[in-house]
Formats: C-alpha cells, structure tokens, sequence
C-alpha cells in the first residue's frame, strides 16, 4: 500500500475528525484516481499511437535475406577417437574459424567485385529518417551540390590548353583518393549490413544481408555464400599449384643427382677397379669422402638406389597431386540459397505499435501520478472530510460545456436537472446540519472569487422561495458585486437616496423572475453591513423574513470582510473542483474560526460529470 499523498499538514489539527479513514490508499483511491485522471492517462497513448505511426510512415523498410550453409568438419581420426570434449573444442574453433573467414574483409571484397556495389546507387547505408538525420541529409546534399558546382566552375575556367601537367596529376591523384573512399565506404556498408550465425550447436552458418532493396539484399546474400565457397577452392587450388610447383623443382634436383650416381657406378664397374682416382674437390657425390682413396662399388650402388627411391617417391607424390588438382572440393556447400523477401524485417510495425502505446500508457501513468502528487486542489468529498473536518453538503455539476457553472435561475428554469436536483439534496443537507440553534441566516462564502458562491446563493434562495418561505439575499461583496450587477442592471435608480441605516429596509427589490427580495451591494456597502453590528441591527428589523442568505466576500478580502459571518447562524464554504487550492480553504477555515463562525459545510461546484455520474446514481440508490 501507498502512503497517502494528501498529507493533513496543511490544516490545524483539531480540524480533523476523531472517524478519520486510513492513512493507506485503498483500492477506492486508485479506482479514484484513474477516474479523476482518465483523460490524460489515455491520452497519452493516443499519442504514443500517433508517434509510432508517424515513425512508421517516415522510416523506410529494411528487407533482410538469408542464406544457410553447411560445413563438413575435419577431425582427424585420431583425435575423434579421443574423448568428446576434445571434439567438440575442436569442432568450435573450426567453426569460429570459418566465421572468421566469412566475416573477412577479403569475403567483402569478393562479392562487392562481383556484383560490383561501388557503382550501384541502390547499395547505401542504412540510416533512420529521424527529424534530426533529415536535417543532417539536407545539409550533407547542399556541401555535395556546392562541391559539385564548384568542381564545374573549375573545369569551365580550366581550358584543356590551360591546365598544366601539375593540376592534372593533382586531379587524378584526388579522383584516386576519391575512389578509394568510395570502396571502403561500400566496404564498411557491407560489414554493417552482413550477419553470419551459427545454428545452435551445428554446422550450419546462417549469412544474413540487411538492406533496403529486397533483390539486392538476396543477390549479396547468396554472391556472400558463393564468395566463401569459391575462396575455398582458391586457397586449395593455391596451395595444390604451390605443392605441384615444389615438387617439380624437387624432382630435378633428384633427378639431376640420381644420374650422376647412376653415371658414376657405371664408370666404376667398367674400369673393374674398385678404387677410383680422388675426384677434384667439389665433384663428389653426397656422403662420399674426400681423400685419396674414393668410395667403392658398394657405396656407390647404395648411393645411386637412394636417390632413385627419392626420385620414385617424388614422382608418386607429383602425379598424386596432379591427379588430384581437378577434383578439389570445398568444405562447405550452400543447403538453403537466399531468395527475395517478401515482409520488411523493419521496423516491426505492430511491435512498434505495441511500444508506442505502451510508452504512452506509462508515460500518461506517471504525468497523472505526479500532477496527483503535486495536486492541492479540492476534488472529493473525502478530501473535505479528511482534510477541513467539514462534511460535503453538495456536489453541483457545471450545466454546459460553453455555458460555464450555471445561471442564476437554473433551479427554476431547469427543475428536472441534475444541478438542481443536486442543489435539493444540498438544501436538505442544510436543514439536517447539525447547529445549536435553527439556520435562519445563512452565510455563503468561498476561498477565491468566481468559485460560484453568487450562483449558489441565488439558486438556494430562489428554492427557499419556490418552497413557500419568505427569503431575502443580502450582497455585501462590495469588492465583486456579482449578484447585484446581473440581478439589478441599473442600480442604483436615478435620483434616490440610500444612504442611511433607517431607510435600508426601504431598498430591498424584489429579485427579477427570482421568487426572492434582494439587498444590493451599494446599500450594504453604504450601510457598513459587513461590520456585525450594523448586520445584527439590520437583522433584528427583518424579523418577517424566514430566510436570509447572505453572499460574503471571498478569503481574499481578508478576517475583517468575514467579520459577520459571526452573526450568522451558519456559513456555506463554496469552492471550486479541481481548482480551488486545499491550502486556501484551510486558511479561510481559520478565517472563520477566528469570528467565531460556525460552518455548515463545504459545496463542490464545476464538478465534472464524471463525478456527478456518481453521485446521481447515489441519489438514484436512495430514492429507491
């Protein structure tokens, strides 16, 4: 559970009563608090929505082609008697090795010459269309323009018969340079947009391509997969045209030595001597020793039969080799060629859909949680009571989108609807409030102006008045005079006098179409009616009247224009939903501890329908 966020601290302490909820947020609270904040919580996904979409129609489609090979390992055979550890150690580094080698740059370098990518405008990075790389391309294609067009100028002004040897070397060393960028550009683009895989534990590699062209993302997938195998063959090709060229080197060098033993054992046998004459230094055959006396027969023939096994040996392994060299076959063989794809690897749209609303959803959650943590403005009944101590005598909702609160008369013009029924059960609130005494003068008062206290004051007592009671509304908000400037457009009448507490009783009107009397707020103000004494002389005359409402100034008038609430039976706090601040309530609360004020209670105007909702069907439910 969660601490509550309306802390009491605000307000006095004798405020709050001894039945006071828990100190916890319950599951009320939280049904509460997404109802309150229902509009702001779902509207941001509705944003999130629009920014997703948005992203979604300004990001171009990145295709991805795959292709899957397949590579024979080579474990020799003893080691695969070995334990399966060593195996599969092994058969890792091959694989990785041949990973490697797919990721190489000279791979790279295969397949850009083959499909030849340098000149092919479709083969370009791949770069989001974000609002701050659009600006990045629009500059980078002005620097390319200006560049182009001054590469023009340059040219115009450079006749052929102008331009010296110099320039020229200087130009085509630049167009060198500048194509040598170029390729490690594509080089770089390739290596970004290449993704070689192994399958689990295999000997399958998927190669993967990322491009923005569907054709050519399967072109380079597949011209990758044929790159590698071709390397193979290569390599092996390579390595067999190095071993056949070692070999036919070996093999005369043999041979050269073979027949000059096999020359001189022939000699020796025909002079039938089995000494020969000491041969000049450096004409002796390998393993012969120089002296005066030369090799035997023996030696001779052993001589000449090692240098034919050599040479038997060589030759075997020459035509082995030679024999071999058309039938080379590669270690690897493609099983699965790349074909072009049909669906747009990204973006993803319904997961970037799903994120959007998502980010929304949690984004309007925590706005709608920090505005309700930051929020001190009256919005529930409970809050009045946990915080003021007071009791909730209504909740009156707005009577119009563009109408604002309500008119003056809407109890009489509008009897059937939910104000004023609401307005109903807020008069039998008051008739039911627990007082000393009986309520006959009434006190309305709010925390700041246009709360609606005026039309709160003219709806009650043009109920009191419907109800057959005689009542009189007596304004002395001088500093507003809200109720006199829309009940009497013209007062004062030309030509009267009102000055005068013995002619005061002479200036109450009848309210017009309002089953009421009405003071204005130039006699009150004349009168010094806001004082309580002047208001409990003016009270005692008005004996005939069963009901006095009386509209007081607002807390920003300060203690001294509430002093006479403390001749009132009762005072009715007005404040506005979702509007007025708790912490002037609080202070106009002690405000009206101060002149000894009793308060009856505490009405809600401008509440939004959602609330009225709630509480016409607690009407509703009490009815029946």
């Amino acid at each position: 559970m969660l601490e509550r966020q309306w802390s009491a601290g605000a307000g006095p302490s004798h405020l709050h009563g001894p039945d006071r909820d828990s100190e916890f947020v319950g599951f009320a609270d939280i049904v509460s608090f997404i109802r309150q904040r229902l509009f702001l919580i779902m509207a941001f996904p509705l944003l999130g929505l629009l920014g997703a979409g948005f992203y979604l129609a300004t990001t171009d489609p990145i295709y991805t082609a795959q292709t899957q090979i397949l590579i024979e390992p080579k474990i020799p055979e003893l080691l695969q008697q070995q334990s399966g550890e060593i195996s599969l150690s092994l058969d890792t580094s091959q694989v990785e090795t041949q990973l490697a080698v797919i990721r190489s740059e000279k791979i790279a370098l295969m397949v850009i010459d083959e499909l030849d990518l340098v000149k092919n405008p479709s083969f370009k990075p791949l770069s989001s269309l974000s609002i701050a790389e659009r600006f990045d391309r629009i500059r980078a294609m002005a620097l390319e323009a200006l560049a182009i067009d001054q590469d023009s100028r340059l040219r115009r002004w450079l006749s052929p018969a102008e331009t010296s040897p110099e320039l020229s070397d200087v130009t085509d060393a630049m167009a060198q340079l500048s194509q040598f960028r170029r390729k490690r550009a594509v080089v770089e683009t390739f290596t970004r947009g290449l993704g070689v895989q192994r399958v689990g534990v295999s000997y399958a590699i998927n190669i993967t391509f990322t491009s923005a062209n569907p054709e050519l993302a399967a072109k380079v997938a597949n011209a990758t997969a044929g790159a590698f195998v071709r390397e193979q063959l290569e390599t092996r090709a390579a390595a067999a045209h190095e071993g056949v060229a070692w070999l036919e080197g070996r093999m005369e060098q043999v041979r050269t030595q073979m027949n000059l033993a096999t020359q001189r054992t022939q000699e020796f046998r025909a002079k039938h001597d089995y000494s020969l004459e000491t041969e000049p230094a450096g004409t002796t055959l390998d393993g012969a020793e120089e002296g005066r006396n030369g090799p035997t027969l023996e030696e001779l023939e052993v001589t000449a039969d090692t240098y034919r096994k050599m040479y038997e040996s060589l030759l075997a392994a020459f035509t082995n080799s030679v024999n071999q060299q058309p039938y080379l076959i590669a270690d690897a063989r493609v099983i699965t060629p790349a074909t072009r794809p049909l669906v747009a690897s990204h973006p993803r749209e319904k997961l970037v859909l799903a994120l959007g609303s998502l980010a929304g959803l949690m984004a309007g959650f925590g706005l709608a949680f920090a505005r309700h943590t930051l929020d001190r403005t009256i919005r529930t009944p409970r809050q009045i009571r946990d915080e003021l101590g007071f009791d909730c005598i209504g909740e009156l909702p707005a009577m119009g989108f563009l109408r604002g609160f309500g008119e003056l008369d809407d109890v009489l013009r509008l009897p059937e609807s939910l104000f004023s029924r609401n307005l109903r059960n807020m008069k039998a609130a008051i008739s039911l409030a627990d007082v000393t005494h009986p309520l006959r003068c009434i006190g309305v008062t709010s925390a700041t102006p246009g709360d609606g206290k005026s039309t709160v004051t003219s709806n009650l007592a043009a109920l009191y008045g419907t109800s057959g009671m005689r009542t009189l509304v007596i304004d002395v908000d001088g500093s507003h005079s809200t109720l006199t400037k829309r009940l009497l457009q013209s007062w004062p009448p030309p030509g009267e006098n009102h000055d005068g507490v013995e002619r005061i009783t002479e200036r109450i009107k009848p309210a017009p179409g309002l089953q009421f009397d009405f003071l204005p707020s130039p006699v009150s103000d004349a009168n010094r009616l806001i004082t309580p004494k002047n208001m409990t002389a003016l009270l005692d005359e008005l004996e005939s009247y069963e009901i006095i409402i009386v509209d007081l100034p607002p807390s920003t008038s300060g203690v001294n224009g509430l002093a006479a609430a403390s001749v009132l039976d009762g005072v009715v706090v007005v404040a506005e939903w979702g509007k007025t601040p708790l912490d002037l309530v609080v202070e106009l609360s002690r405000m009206l501890q101060v002149t000894k004020a009793s308060v009856i209670g505490v009405v809600l105007t401008k509440v939004r329908r959602l609330s009225a909702r709630q509480y016409r069907k607690r009407a509703s439910q009490a009815a029946h």
